[in-house]
């Protein structure tokens, strides 16, 4: 595995492998690397001649500061799993050197990035546009990847690509999980043995829910009793609940038969911010 730093350098390399015909995978990824994040990997090297994985944790996405100073780092074991799996690329750009200036161009979504996760994280997509959209375009790769549990970011990345036409095949990958259920984040490292039980009540509130659902009980009554759950959890404290149409990615309360659904949540355990979700058919 090569590593690299330099935005000018990742690109000649992508530019080279391109015109030698090769499809190159692109993992976009903020280091601290848990088993999620290498399935990604791993779709990406079955899918892909050559695989770049990129570490590089965005400043422009996080509007709690203190969050960014948290965020976990793990660089030389990160760098060891990733050679371990035959990743042919590292990229791990300083912020300085990624953002030569400050950016002056917004990226916007609309409706889209002020709803759910972007009413509680401001600018935070904006952030995830610009460094997406640089990662592409330094990277070139045939497919990106990127995991469901960030259902909303799958999405406005989705829409940003159709949008934009921006010759990229992004592939979503499905949440990875500790044998309690709970989802895969490099946050949990921050959680204790306690907190990852309760944490891992999110997911057992979620399946409940989606078993309402496809026995077809009202969507009013589901949220009352998912609501009633999640309260019941002494050390879990929720931010939202909500229960989406995934096509529209709006809130519901009634469906239609075979309608996708996703069930999304976010909250805290020991001041540590989680989210999840589930999709399924109705």
């Amino acid at each position: 595995m090569r590593a690299i730093t330099a935005p000018k350098e990742i690109l000649e390399i992508a530019s080279d492998l391109k015109k030698k015909g090769l499809s190159i995978g692109l993992v976009p990824t903020m280091g601290a690397l848990h088993e999620g994040h290498l399935a990604l990997v791993k779709k990406s090297l079955e899918d892909n001649d050559n695989t770049i994985v990129s570490i590089f944790v965005n400043p422009l996405q996080f509007n709690n500061q203190e969050d960014l100073i948290n965020y976990p780092k793990s660089i030389e074991e990160d760098r060891d799993r990733l050679q371990s799996l035959g990743v042919d690329f590292l990229f791990e750009p300083s912020t300085e050197n990624l953002y030569v200036k400050k950016p002056v161009v917004n990226i916007s979504f609309g409706e889209l990035e002020s709803a759910f996760e972007g009413a509680y994280r401001p600018g935070h997509f904006a952030g995830v546009g610009i460094v997406v959209n640089k990662l592409l375009n330094l990277v070139q790769p045939s497919r990106a990847y990127f995991g469901l549990k960030d259902l909303q970011q799958y999405v406005i990345i989705r829409k940003m690509i159709e949008d934009l036409s921006i010759p990229v095949e992004i592939i979503g990958v499905e949440t990875v999980r500790e044998e309690s259920g709970l989802a895969m984040s490099s946050r949990n490292r921050r959680l204790s043995d306690t907190g990852q039980l309760i944490g891992a009540s999110i997911y057992k509130g979620l399946l409940s829910a989606k078993e309402g659902i496809q026995k077809n009980r009202n969507l009013k009554d589901v949220r009352f009793d998912l609501d009633a759950f999640y309260s019941s959890i002494d050390g879990l404290e929720v931010e939202y609940l909500e229960i989406i149409d995934l096509t529209e990615f709006t809130s519901i309360d009634k469906y239609e038969e075979s309608q996708e659904i996703a069930i999304c949540f976010a909250g805290y355990v020991e001041g540590v911010r989680l989210i999840d979700n589930l999709i399924f058919a109705a």
